[in-house]
């Protein structure tokens, strides 16, 4: 049976650093960058560890500006 992950894309300048997306994801796949900003100045959402993400996209339901997009991956 083939393994299934989640691969995270954010829409970085369209993120204002709320942090629901942090709280939401089970597996702490996702946090906001300390030292970068967005053109608008906010810290923006990234994913530092992409094998951590099981693809449930609680992430991208709970964002408030739809600046998340999750696929689910298949591994060979």
């Amino acid at each position: 049976m083939a393994k299934i992950h989640g691969a995270v894309v954010v829409d970085t300048e369209r993120c204002k650093g709320c942090n629901l997306c942090v709280i939401a994801c089970p597996t702490d796949a996702i946090e906001l960058t300390k030292t970068e900003v967005n053109h608008k100045g906010y810290p923006f959402c990234t994913d530092p560890r992409p094998e951590a993400c099981i693809g449930c996209a609680s992430c991208a339901i709970v964002c408030p500006d739809a600046c998340i997009t999750v696929y689910k991956l298949k591994e060979d």
